[in-house]
């Protein structure tokens, strides 16, 4: 690879990374995510399931909201993808969207969050709901950001 190609390179992980950033941002706090679907996405807790409720409960919202999300990160990309010469494929495109679709689906259905952060010994963070704080929501986001970073490398080398 040469210099002006590993430029280029960095330059488009870049852009897609600061893309994928703003575009999370927009996605999940503005236009991508109706209050349906912010306050239905979860899933069932086990004693709800015990109780009789489908563990499918939810599913729906939580889909709707990524498939909305998705399509504002889709959007964003495009546009960027139309200004700035950057050096994307669609096969890039669609492994690094899918990624980010499947994590986002799977963490908004908060037990994995949960989960998480009980068995790495934070299970108060995860209670943590004062002062303008939310442990599950601040570690939510950490986790999506991440998914996003590994979704911007794959659109940028595949």
């Amino acid at each position: 690879m040469t210099n002006i190609d590993q430029t280029a390179t960095l330059a488009t992980f870049g852009a897609v990374w600061a893309v994928l950033s703003v575009g999370h941002n927009l996605a999940d706090h503005v236009i991508g995510q109706t209050d349906h679907q912010a306050g239905n996405k979860a899933a069932p807790s086990a004693t709800e399931v015990a109780d009789g409720v489908s563990p499918r409960r939810g599913w729906g919202a939580c889909l709707g909201h990524v498939a909305q999300y998705h399509l504002v990160m889709a959007v964003l990309l495009a546009l960027v993808w139309a200004v700035l010469p950057l050096q994307m494929s669609w096969t890039g495109l669609t492994a690094g969207l899918v990624l980010s679709a499947v994590t986002h689906a799977f963490f908004d259905r908060r037990w994995p969050v949960r989960w998480l952060l009980e068995r790495i010994g934070s299970k108060g963070f995860a209670e943590l709901k004062a002062a303008g704080m939310n442990g599950m929501y601040l570690t939510d986001q950490a986790l999506h950001q991440t998914a996003l970073l590994a979704s911007a490398l794959l659109i940028t080398l595949l």
